[in-house]
């Protein structure tokens, strides 16, 4: 077993996994000031007495501020980080808080008056003191009851495309019997994107640091702390908030939020907040739920200029290749030397006095094949490849709704289709939704030479691709997109 790993029926492994949480020595370093923050109020506040006694107003008065000061101090920076950290999982992971605007000011009368009410000595200041440090104890309470029992539902749409507006609903309900919630934000969770993260390995602590190994006087094992890089979360779901004012008990609402991503890929949306300011809005309390969300954008199907200009082509291509001998007349055209005499209409040529000829579609109906060669790192820039990804989804997208029987092919990728037209788009599109340039070998020397007709998108060069499949194959060259001059397209 490595040394960086520890058995968990070792006693020292609950206090170990207390101590890999990162952050720790911050920890320590808060609660150590908080202690010193108190001492040194609780040292001003004496002598602020002593002063008094003494009859030195204006030492009283800065005393007893400076206590009052340090100890607001320590409640709103170090109790509520402390309390985010204490030993019970469920306490520390529930609920999230944030001293608003109001609260600080709140804290800032309450303080004032307090000074005023130590210098007076007036009862009724010292009541409404009291009457104010009640109200967040309220607040509190009342934020506490309006979270609780609250259930959330987030519901996507199931087939997205990127530059496209979308509903999403977010429904909320209060399972209480009774006491409904009030002001309530449906906010997403959103994870950090730095890529790091802490860890703990093996280290060897020496006395006295800077020397040479085998010089120090003390040899210790130790745990050293350091961040170490891992992948980047997904992007977000959700931006900003769905507010619900009232719910009452026993009650669900629901609203639609809209959604649009302007980029392909895959979403991930960790966890939700319910957060409430209610009832005055001294603290923002947040109830994490964890509520994971995952959606796969599939790359725009939209026909852009680039798209509109070789769709005639291709199609006009596609029924050359796929007309032949069949039953269904496919079109009535001028009389070639190696044409039938059976295949003549002969009331079409005597109307136009020329031979004319009858052309019938294909009984087996051939299919459409979109091959995706995907480039390799650097080969095109990142432009060119995000533009050639939309190509290839636009293409599948548009045949697919002409009813045309499809199939793809791809690195890591193949669907032969079972003869049911639009079978497999949606595969395909998943693909291209995350595809990247990759290492893996091109696919062209793979194409079967059927009687299928093929639509190629490579970075190859033309003398590289087999000549048996150019006769049947329709090819757009990403290089030369890429290069800034017009895509070659060619039968």
């Amino acid at each position: 077993m490595p040394a960086s790993l520890e058995s968990a029926s070792s006693p020292n492994f609950a206090w170990a996994s207390r101590l890999r949480r990162p952050g720790i020595s911050e920890v320590w370093a808060r609660f150590l000031l908080a202690i010193l923050g108190l001492g040194l109020a609780f040292a001003a506040a004496i002598f602020s007495t002593v002063s008094r006694e003494a009859g030195h107003v204006w030492a009283t008065l800065i005393l007893a501020s400076l206590a009052l000061l340090l100890a607001a101090a320590v409640g709103l920076g170090t109790v509520p980080y402390l309390a985010r950290r204490v030993a019970t999982a469920r306490l520390r992971e529930a609920l999230d808080y944030e001293v608003t605007r109001a609260g600080v000011i709140y804290v800032l009368a309450i303080v004032v008056i307090a000074v005023a009410a130590l210098n007076t000595g007036n009862n009724l200041l010292y009541i409404i003191v009291a009457a104010m440090l009640a109200a967040i104890l309220v607040s509190g309470l009342a934020s506490a009851f309006s979270l609780r029992g609250l259930q959330l539902d987030v519901q996507l749409p199931e087939h997205i495309f990127a530059g496209q507006t979308l509903r999403g609903r977010i429904a909320l309900r209060n399972a209480r019997r009774w006491g409904p919630s009030f002001s309530i934000s449906v906010v997403p969770i959103l994870r950090d994107s730095s890529g790091k993260r802490w860890e703990w390995t093996p280290a060897t602590f020496a006395f006295p640091p800077g020397r040479a190994p085998g010089k120090h006087w003390l040899m210790l094992p130790d745990r050293k702390l350091h961040r170490v890089q891992q992948a980047p979360a997904p992007p977000g779901i959700f931006r900003g908030a769905a507010y619900f004012p009232y719910l009452p008990s026993r009650c669900q609402l629901g609203t639609e939020m809209a959604l649009k991503f302007d980029q392909r890929g895959r979403y991930q949306q960790e966890g939700f907040g319910l957060a409430t300011r209610f009832p005055f809005a001294f603290l923002t309390k947040t109830r994490r739920v964890a509520l994971r969300r995952e959606v796969l954008v599939y790359p725009s199907v939209e026909q852009t200029h680039e798209f509109r200009e070789i769709l005639p082509l291709i199609t006009g291509e596609v029924e050359n290749f796929m007309r032949g001998r069949g039953f269904d007349l496919y079109r009535i055209r001028e009389y070639m030397p190696e044409d039938s005499a059976r295949h003549i209409d002969w009331k079409a040529t005597a109307k136009s006095g020329s031979p004319k000829v009858r052309e019938f579609s294909r009984e087996d109906e051939r299919k459409l094949r979109i091959v995706f060669d995907n480039p390799r790192p650097g080969e095109i820039s990142p432009e060119a490849y995000e533009r050639a990804i939309v190509l290839a989804a636009s293409l599948a997208w548009h045949f697919a709704g002409k009813n045309t029987p499809l199939s793809f092919l791809a690195p890591s990728f193949a669907f032969a289709g079972d003869g049911n037209r639009g079978q497999g788009i949606y595969d395909f599109l998943s693909y291209l939704a995350t595809i990247e340039p990759g290492t893996s070998p091109a696919v062209l020397e793979t194409v079967p030479v059927t009687n299928d007709y093929n639509l190629i998108l490579t970075n190859r060069e033309r003398e590289s691709i087999p000549a048996s499949l150019l006769s049947c194959s329709h090819v757009f060259f990403l290089s030369e997109e890429s290069s800034g001059s017009s895509p070659a397209l060619s039968p």
